[in-house]
Formats: structure tokens, sequence, C-alpha cells
């Protein structure tokens, strides 16, 4: 049996790191990971209570394709609380993660053929999920100058007719201010291309508030989710917010690709989103374990490197040690027992030079990673 051009996609790397992680824990060794995004805490507590008592009243079957009301509406209060905007929950769609969101995005706005402009390095699958939409992706090698964020000169020659951003930003972490934003929709408006933020990881933050899109034009997409700082990435649970006029287009779309997100998750979202309590609790975590890499990273030999503004990762520049990223993780995961992400999952041309490094763990667990990788790069005369 034949198989679709479109399908012909590069696989998600870091998944690969992972599974080769689970093998090698199968085999008895233990191993620090340090590779996937992915929080080392379930869902909050008190979600996973009011779903269990939900579970004896409710057969939870099909909602609507466009979420429980009651979810979309306390989405909505979030903007309010969280960035002082005023959201109409009618705009709000609940999807089946992020990733449900990146396929309703694009194939409402783009038709086969269009060009969407990407940040490299940037998040692998935006690529991937655009060519099995026979669109086409448009990488924008940023500069550390712009510390790894796209800027209007990046595609100010091109023909696009998008332009996904991401802020915080994987694998660097790094945020768009205000007029940055600006700049990007003021750029993308002037070229009629449709402008799209990926905000999964707000919330996520250390020195200051994250910006959304939504504080600035109303004529966007803006994509999030539940997975990050709600903890519950196995949920499948996220959301967008699309413009009035855009809402019937996608509901249509969501009805036939997925008939709506599981209705178990999105009654605990609705729960997580008042867990106040446990929630900053695990951003205490992220906080002094990002402390934990700023100082233990350069005393592994890994000192080039932007602390990240958000997010839970560290995008390391190896260049001195590798021209082989993949080559390099792989012996990191064999001699150190420390899973990490080879940068070529994000930046195909220049990420043999780089590895990311997630600290979503616990503490103990970044602490002992980070003795591992010490003695690994002591054992090779990097230190």
């Amino acid at each position: 049996m034949r198989n679709s051009r479109r399908g012909a996609v590069d696989p998600f790397i870091v998944m690969d790191v992972m599974e080769a992680a689970r093998q090698a824990e199968a085999e008895g060794r233990h191993i620090i990971h340090m590779e996937v995004g992915q929080p080392g805490t379930a869902a909050p507590a008190g979600a996973r209570q009011v779903l269990a008592e939900e579970m004896q009243k409710d057969a939870l079957g099909y909602t609507v394709a466009l979420g429980i009301p009651e979810l979309r509406a306390r989405i909505a209060q979030l903007y309010g609380e969280w960035y002082n905007v005023d959201l109409d929950p009618a705009r709000v769609i609940v999807t089946p993660g992020s990733s449900g969101a990146f396929l309703l995005a694009f194939t409402a706005l783009f038709d086969a053929g269009d060009r969407v402009a990407i940040g490299a390095p940037g998040y692998p699958s935006y690529r991937q999920i655009l060519k099995a939409l026979s669109l086409e992706p448009v990488d924008l090698p940023t500069s550390n100058a712009n510390r790894l964020q796209p800027v209007p000169d990046d595609f100010a020659d091109m023909d696009v007719q998008g332009l996904m951003v991401a802020s915080p930003a994987n694998p660097t972490g790094t945020m768009l201010n205000k007029g940055a934003m600006q700049a990007l929709v003021d750029a993308c408006a002037a070229k009629g291309a449709s402008f799209i933020s990926d905000e999964i990881y707000h919330g996520i933050e250390y020195e200051a508030k994250a910006v959304t899109a939504l504080e600035i034009t109303q004529d966007c997409y803006v994509i999030n989710s539940f997975s990050k700082y709600f903890s519950m990435t196995g949920w499948r649970v996220g959301w967008m917010v699309v413009p009035e006029d855009h809402v019937r287009q996608v509901e249509r779309l969501a009805q036939n690709m997925f008939i709506c997100a599981p209705h178990a998750s999105q009654v605990a979202a609705l729960a997580a989103m008042d867990c106040h309590e446990e929630l900053e609790a695990n951003m205490a975590v992220y906080r002094a374990n990002r402390q934990l890499m700023i100082d233990g990273l350069p005393r592994a030999g890994f000192d080039r490197f932007a602390p990240p503004d958000g997010a839970f990762y560290f995008y390391v520049d190896v260049s001195q040690y590798t021209n082989d990223s993949g080559a390099f993780a792989r012996e990191i995961l064999e001699e150190a027992g420390v899973a990490v992400t080879p940068g070529l999952d994000f930046d195909p041309v220049r990420g043999a030079g780089t590895l990311r490094f997630s600290y979503a763990r616990s503490k103990a667990d970044i602490a002992e990673g980070l003795e591992r990788l010490a003695r690994f790069m002591k054992a090779r005369g990097h230190i």
C-alpha cells in the first residue's frame, strides 16, 4: 500500500531519546530525565479529587466541540487575572492539547502550499505538522543578538502567509517583550499574514510576566495548554483564542476532526485553574532548579547559554565539543545516565552544535543530573 508524501515527516527526536531512556531503565539503569519538557509533578491534587467525584455522577460522554462552557468562561477569566484583558468566552476553544490547537489553527488559516514562518531554533512539531498539512514551513535563523527570537527583518523580504511565535520559547526559554511582540504583529499586518502566538509556557516565568498577543491585537490566534504550568501533559487538553469571526469555522473543523477534547480532562482542567497553592509550589521548584542549572552547568563545562526568562529549559551551545549533537546526547545517556535532547530537534541547520537541558523534574534529580554531567565531562578532559 502506498504512503502519502505528507506523511514523510521527520521524527520528534526528543520522543526517540525518551524511548532510549525508557529502554535503559527497563535494563535496570537509573536515568536522570533532562530531555523531555514535562513537569515531574502530577495534575493538581484538587483537580484529581474533583474528577474522581464527578466520575461517580456522570458518564463523561461527548461535550460540545468548543468545550465545556464553564471551562471556556474560566479560561476567559484567566486573561483578566493575568493580563487585564477582557476576553469574551465565546472566542475560547478547548482543544485536545496544544497539538490539536496547532492542527485546527493551521487548517483554519492556511491553504495547501502556503508558507508559514517559524523561528529556528523552535518547537519541531510546528515544522512537521505544517508539512503534513501540505504547507511549507519557512525557518527563520534567529540570532543571539535577538535572544533567538524572530524580528521583522528576519522575514521582511519573504513571501509568507503566516508567522508562528512562541514566548516563552522552546527550547530557549526566551520571551518577547511588548515592543518586540508589537513589531511582529505590525509586520504581519503589513503583509496580510496571519499571526499565531504559542503561549503554552505562560505562568512559568521568573523575572517578568510574559506578554500575551491579546494585549496587542485581537486579530490573532493564541494557543495555550494545561500541560506545563498546570502540570497536565498526559491529559491532552489545551485551548486557543481566535477572532470572533473565526469561531464558527474552527468549530466546524473541531467537530469533524476531534468531536471534542476529552471530557474527563476538561473537568480536571477547570478544577486545576483554582489550585493556586499547589501550582505555585511547583513554580518554587522550577525557580530553585533554574538556579541549580545556572550554577551547575558551567561547572560541568556547559557555559554557553543565556538563562531562560520562562519555561524550564537551557539551550546550550556545545559546538566546542561536538559537531554531532545526536551522537553527543547518546554518549551522555550511555555513559552518564542522563537523557538530554540534541539541538537538531529544534534547528535542522545549526542544531548539530547545541543541546537542550530540561529542569522540570525534582530538585534532587536536577542536582544528581548535574553531578553526573560534571563527572562525564571531567572524564573526557573537558573540565
